[in-house]
């Protein structure tokens, strides 16, 4: 199958799909793979590395007609949909029980979808969401301790605290990669910090792993209804695969935060698990909302793009390499993992959280892989 690697166009995305490195790998496994001009410039990769590997470089409509497999990070975006044809693969992360309309786009293209953060191990682990969701969790802390300064509009708190001086407070929703990483961050940063999550295991990890330093809490309103009128920072790291997350914390619990604090959603591009969460954007990052500083781009990793770029070619490579050399349907039916990541084969929906989130039915992705296994349609 021949490659294709877009430069991404959602805002502020610096990311690209593929390193020069990766490009290097599939050429030498006989996969041609089409670079568009300027993609990798934002993560620091040159035209001329994509070329010393191998690459062919070409133009936006040139990529879009010839690729096979379309690679990219972020879900399509402005008029990417319709230039998708009936028969390619994407291969992105693409969020779509938040993004119904884009679903219904991808739906009429006769494409098949596979998201990056559906891919599910048979012990739950989904590899190619891990590594953006440790990025985005240690940022998120980086990010909110920034907005806590006053330039910044907040309320001038230092999360370490001084000698003599009460460190600030970090609430950190849900204990999955996310949370757990900001909770790393904040308290290296001497916070007092508190996870809570729905599920005591993850809980009990976190207070193995630090000792006690970290307090836990079981995530009920009452108990979010006293914790919040004293928290500086509030991080949202809710994940419900491939469905909307749930909202935890209602706008009545927001309003009682102290004015200048912050949330940082990092489940907004989920929905958000925070009530009064909207989308932002790099370009505008911020907006205050019962007096709270709200910070909810859901694309965080790029404002680390070099960083991120790197470890999204580590762990998506593999699952490229396997369709590209493969062909779709081998692949799909050799790894179980790759085939949980499908979500939109040809003009159905397959995985069943997101189509409950856009208002539309599922189909089984295993009885579509039967099907065509067995020569019976699909």
């Amino acid at each position: 199958m021949r490659v294709g690697v877009p430069r991404e166009t959602k805002t502020g995305e610096q990311r690209v799909a593929l390193t020069p490195g990766g490009a290097a790998t599939l050429r030498a496994h006989g996969v041609p793979v089409l670079v568009e001009y300027g993609a990798g410039e934002g993560s620091g990769f040159s035209d001329e590395a994509y070329a010393a590997a191998g690459a062919r470089l070409v133009d936006r409509a040139t990529l879009f007609a010839e690729s096979e497999l379309v690679v990219k990070v972020k879900e399509p975006v402005g008029d990417e949909p319709e230039l998708l044809h009936a028969g390619q693969v994407l291969f992105a992360y693409l969020h779509l029980a938040a993004a119904p309309e884009l679903a219904r786009r991808l739906l009429a293209r006769g494409i098949v979808a596979i998201a990056y953060e559906l891919v599910r191990l048979p012990d739950g682990t989904m590899p190619l969401l891990v590594p953006m969701s440790m990025i985005a969790g240690r940022l998120a802390v980086q990010v909110g301790s920034s907005l806590l300064q006053r330039d910044h509009g907040g309320r001038g708190v230092l999360l370490g605290g001084m000698p003599g001086v009460l460190p600030g407070t970090v609430v950190v929703l849900g204990a999955g990669t996310v949370g757990s990483q900001a909770v790393q961050v904040a308290v290296g940063l001497g916070a007092r910090v508190v996870a809570v999550d729905r599920h005591p295991r993850p809980l009990m990890a976190l207070d193995q792993r630090y000792g006690g330093r970290v307090e836990t809490l079981i995530s009920e309103a009452a108990a979010l209804e006293r914790l919040l009128p004293g928290a500086d920072l509030v991080v949202g790291a809710v994940l419900a695969p491939g469905g909307r997350a749930p909202v935890v914390v209602s706008r009545a619990m927001v309003r009682t935060m102290p004015p200048g604090s912050v949330i940082v959603d990092v489940a907004v591009d989920q929905g958000g698990c925070i009530e009064t969460t909207r989308p932002t954007s790099h370009a505008a990052p911020t907006y205050v909302d019962e007096g709270v500083i709200h910070y909810a781009v859901p694309n965080m990793p790029a404002l680390v793009p070099r960083t991120a770029t790197l470890a999204l070619t580590n762990a998506t490579l593999p699952y490229v390499l396997a369709l590209a050399t493969q062909g779709l349907m081998p692949a799909l039916q050799a790894d179980p993992a790759l085939a949980r990541g499908v979500t939109i084969w040809r003009d159905r929906l397959t995985c069943a959280p997101t189509a409950a989130a856009v208002g539309l039915p599922a189909t089984d992705i295993d009885m579509v892989l039967h099907r065509s296994l067995v020569g019976v349609g699909g």
